[in-house]
């Protein structure tokens, strides 16, 4: 068996993965366009990446298939039918490729994508694991839903069809799914993030559904909201991306003055705690950490300047390629960050904080619709996170209180409130059950 390494985005819960082809080489599967951590595994190994295959077209991150084969000379692989306008060899069902010793074959496994290939590798005859992409992962299937409204049906039948096509494989073939536990192209959560034919059989819901409708209604039922940015990057990743090393010029404060009176935004990467301290009035709070770029994707404007606002201690290298991977490339900061703004005797302001004890008048849970039913504070308004700006004239008026699970969400939510205009908001430092836990309160269920 070769070596295959999962090299996992736990913010954006993908998996890429990259195999020692035994001879020198390497095939990377489903790379996003941050090719740091394939690039590290690869050098250990002493590898060079010859082949880079993608499933689908990607709707939750860039690829680096274009970028490796400007780079490294790695020959892509894709689905024919994704019609890319650079250099790929196009793949259609039953297609083999040779890797030198091992095969992959394509298997036209649509729902996710219309496009969307899985990629079975074999040695000799032999199946030995199977790249499912968004098609079969692990528990569930990825959401059918990301072409347009009137082909989500469509395409859960033919998620059906591609599911039971999967398993048809022996029972020991190995599962390595793209989407995994954290990604909002709907795998549920859990630990695991590859599995086998034969688990999937006995485990996975959507494939002990009595029928094709019962499935359909099965994955059309779980899937939620997923961030704007979805509807742009297909369209992207079938023209190819070449961006090379992204970076994070420093502005001085009169430069950064300019940007915003000309539309620029300002993001603020501090965490709650310094954010609630003092910030620029109207900064949108997004706090660098692993999900990141999925919350950057759902709240900030993708086509104008962006401007950042970091903590000394922070990565200047993590926030521009978390910011790239999604299609956020025009980026800057705020040289010197909140010092440099408050030295300059500039405007600033305060979001208060308050603890799991000090709850009291009207409540705003701004977390995922699943997060809500499963347990919310009595009388809790709810307007996901990603709806707010939309919604922002149902919330209750202030004195208000904003939570989530743990704080960051919820400085999001009051970062956007602050800018439509409210003034008396208040963050939780905290979720639910550390309510429940403070206070001996009982949690509501459902909606």
């Amino acid at each position: 068996m070769p070596e295959v390494v999962p090299l996992v985005d736990e913010g954006l819960g993908n998996s890429a993965y990259l195999v020692d082809l035994g001879d020198g080489r390497a095939l990377v599967v489903d790379v996003s366009l941050d090719l740091r951590d394939v690039g590290s595994a690869a050098q250990r190994r002493g590898l060079r990446v010859a082949f880079a295959a993608d499933t689908h077209l990607h709707a939750d991150f860039l690829s680096g298939a274009r970028q490796l084969s400007a780079t490294e000379d790695t020959r892509v692989l894709a689905s024919a039918a994704g019609h890319r306008e650079f250099a790929h060899y196009g793949l259609r069902d039953g297609d083999e490729v040779d890797l030198g010793g091992l095969r992959l074959r394509a298997l036209g496994t649509p729902g996710h994508t219309d496009e969307h290939l899985s990629f079975l590798l074999l040695d000799g005859d032999r199946p030995l694991g199977v790249f499912t992409g968004g098609s079969l992962i692990v528990g569930a299937a990825a959401r059918t839903d990301l072409v347009s409204p009137d082909r989500t049906e469509d395409l859960a039948r033919a998620q059906y069809a591609s599911l039971r096509r999967l398993v048809e494989l022996p029972d020991d073939v190995a599962v390595w799914p793209t989407h995994g536990a954290g990604s909002f192209c709907s795998a549920p959560p859990g630990a695991d993030r590859t599995s086998t034919i034969g688990r999937e059989k006995a485990t996975n819901p959507l494939l002990r559904t009595a029928d094709e409708d019962a499935f359909v209604k099965e994955l059309l039922g779980s899937l939620g909201s997923y961030p704007p940015y979805f509807r742009r990057l297909g369209e992207i990743n079938r023209q190819g991306v070449l961006v090379g090393t992204p970076e994070l010029p420093p502005l001085e404060v009169g430069a950064v003055r300019r940007l915003l009176a000309d539309g620029a935004r300002l993001i603020d990467v501090r965490p709650v705690d310094e954010f609630a301290a003092a910030h620029v009035p109207g900064a949108l709070s997004i706090p660098l950490r692993a999900v990141f770029a999925s919350w950057l994707g759902w709240l900030a404007p993708h086509d104008r300047p962006l401007v950042v606002v970091r903590g000394a201690g922070q990565d200047p290298a993590e926030i521009v390629w978390q910011a790239a991977k999604i299609g956020y490339l025009d980026l800057s900061e705020l040289h010197g960050g909140m010092d440099a703004w408050t030295t300059a005797e500039l405007p600033t302001a305060t979001t208060r904080l308050v603890g799991p004890d000090e709850v009291s008048g009207p409540v705003l849970d701004i977390r995922q619709a699943g997060e809500f039913t499963s347990g919310h504070l009595p009388g809790a308004q709810h307007v996901e996170l990603g709806d707010l700006r939309s919604r922002v004239d149902e919330v209750p008026q202030e004195p208000l209180i904003v939570m989530c699970g743990h704080g960051e969400r919820a400085m999001g939510a009051a970062s956007l409130l602050e800018q439509a205009g409210h003034r008396d908001v208040a963050v939780l430092t905290g979720g639910p059950q550390d309510w429940a836990d403070a206070t001996g309160g009982r949690l509501e269920s459902g909606r």
